[in-house]
């Protein structure tokens, strides 16, 4: 069950990043963009010492993780 929530909660988050940066990656990179970026904004936030609990937490720290990738990506393709 735990892989189902962060299945669709990577989904979300992936779309999410997509519509506020722009793009279209299809489906599939948009969960993995989600739970990469979930993984990246988990771990900027512990960093920076910022604690949100719970499911609003995750999605918020994934949002942040992905659109920094999204950012990076971009960044890297235009060299």
């Amino acid at each position: 069950m735990g892989i189902i929530i962060a299945l669709l909660v990577g989904l979300l988050v992936g779309v999410l990043a997509q519509v506020l940066m722009g793009g279209g990656l299809g489906w599939v990179l948009s969960i993995i963009l989600g739970l990469v970026g979930g993984l990246v904004g988990g771990w900027l936030f512990q960093f920076l010492g910022i604690g949100i609990g719970g499911i609003f937490g995750q999605i918020i720290a994934g949002l942040v993780g992905a659109c920094l990738i999204l950012f990076v990506v971009r960044v890297i393709k235009k060299r």
